[in-house]
């Protein structure tokens, strides 16, 4: 029987933790994808900081679906030396805060080159990052974000069954591929489907690039939902709506501006959180 646990990005909202568990426990959502708090970023604090987040959360009943983390959200040229740091540290964070995931990418190529040439250069980072991991308990959630190398289903494909480790997996994020010219459903999504451990509730219009509410885009995500449940998917569906603007928008969008007219965050995430509530199974 499938389950869906609904979680969301809660620094949507607003970057004050508690008035983001606010808002989702108004939406009857106790989870959390931890990204930023307080206007920093998750990595970016150290252990005693994030036992002190951790505290909040359980006061308040929350859990964490997943580190929100920014690794491998650098340019595939970054020295890796600071990176591989920055993952140690997220790897600690991610037990202090008693989740299983943390979210990763594949790297920033640069403008106008073929990622292709990259591939062995990728494939040796990401060897790095699971031999440091290893033993952990830990998965790591590949998503496929636009101009990385993982930015198509081709080249996860590649990665998941290349590098073919017990944990590493796919965020599926079907706005991102409806941004990068893939059809998200069925071909991406049946594509990686073997690979699909977490869900980002993300939509997007084909023409414009534009992202609006869940089902109202080219995502599929009300057939992509029907699969998960007629396959018995047990695991998340996490709301990264992007409907407003917020604080750390234009670094999450490698420089990109919003394309939304709701700009009261509690609004949209209300917005969102109903849209996704209408495409769930009665």
């Amino acid at each position: 029987m499938s389950q869906f646990i609904l979680s969301a990005f809660g620094d949507e909202i607003n970057e004050d933790l508690s008035m983001q568990m606010d808002t989702l426990a108004e939406h009857g959502i106790k989870h959390i994808e931890i990204r930023g708090v307080y206007g920093r970023n998750i990595a970016s604090y150290t252990p005693a900081e994030a036992k002190a987040i951790k505290k909040q959360l359980d006061d308040r009943g929350f859990k964490v679906s997943a580190v929100g983390s920014p690794i491998g959200k650098i340019k595939i040229t970054d020295d890796m030396a600071p990176e591989m740091e920055k993952f140690k540290r997220i790897l600690e964070i991610a037990h202090i805060l008693e989740t299983a995931y943390i979210r990763v990418f594949s790297f920033f190529i640069p403008p106008g080159e073929d990622a292709g040439n990259y591939r062995d250069e990728v494939l040796s980072r990401y060897a790095g990052y699971l031999d440091t991991a290893k033993g952990s308990g830990l998965t790591l959630l590949h998503e496929n974000e636009k101009d990385i190398y993982g930015d198509i289903p081709e080249r996860c494909l590649d990665l998941f069954k290349t590098l073919s480790s017990p944990y590493l997996f796919a965020t599926f994020d079907p706005a991102n591929f409806v941004q990068c010219g893939v059809e998200a459903f069925p071909y991406a999504f049946e594509l990686l489907r073997p690979y699909i451990k977490y869900l980002h509730i993300k939509d997007a219009e084909a023409k414009s690039g534009r992202v609006v509410p869940a089902g109202t885009g080219d995502g599929g995500l009300k057939e992509i939902i029907g699969s998960l449940k007629s396959s018995g998917y047990t695991g998340f569906l996490t709301l990264e709506p992007h409907l407003a603007d917020f604080k750390g928008f234009a670094e999450l969008e490698n420089g990109g501006s919003i394309q939304s007219d709701e700009t009261d965050s509690v609004r949209a995430f209300s917005i969102a959180a109903a849209a996704l509530k209408n495409l769930l199974p009665k």
